[in-house]
């Protein structure tokens, strides 16, 4: 009678308060601090440490991005840094560039003008031998016709310095003019 009585109660869903009830809470609490030690405290640690490693992982994540972060700050620096130096470089390479033009300009036409000089002093130095010549040629020309009009051998040499002193005399006045 006893089952049929706990099977009617049970059908009206009425709990029977007695010793079975008293078992079966003493049953959970046993099972509950046998899970808690055995399941649940290796489990919360377990959860724990992994949730202190994605925290330590997260952390080292966010402190390599900021490490990379300030390196590519500081490469960016190099590069800007680096195109200023290239410029720097640049200008004064044209700059060495233009003097050097500048040298060279000046020191062709120092060279030119050496050329000329040199060339203007021949042309002088061509100009008094071609006079001396021509000199040389009329006077010995008036020996010649001299000589001939005269039929007689004349003293070359005094008749030659004759001419010349006359030549000097007359003759620079009019080769000038």
């Amino acid at each position: 009678m006893n089952v049929y009585v706990l099977a009617s109660e049970l059908r009206m869903g009425l709990v029977a308060i007695d010793w079975m009830l008293a078992v079966q809470i003493v049953n959970t609490l046993i099972l509950f601090l046998v899970l808690r030690k055995i399941l649940f405290k290796p489990v919360t640690a377990f959860m724990e440490k992994r949730e202190n490693e994605v925290k330590s992982q997260f952390d080292a994540a966010a402190l390599k991005k900021q490490e990379a972060d300030q390196l590519i700050s500081e490469y960016s620096h190099k590069i800007r840094n680096a195109e200023d130096e290239g410029k720097e470089i640049v200008r004064a390479a044209v700059q060495r560039g233009d003097k050097r033009m500048a040298d060279i300009i000046k020191e062709a036409e120092n060279k030119a003008s050496e050329i000329r000089e040199a060339t203007q002093k021949e042309l002088e130095q061509e100009k008094v031998k071609a006079i001396n010549a021509l000199k040389d040629d009329i006077a010995d020309m008036a020996i010649l016709t001299a000589s001939k009009v005269i039929h007689k051998d004349i003293d070359g040499n005094k008749h030659k310095a004759l001419i010349d002193q006359f030549i000097q005399e007359v003759g620079d006045t009019a080769w000038h003019n």
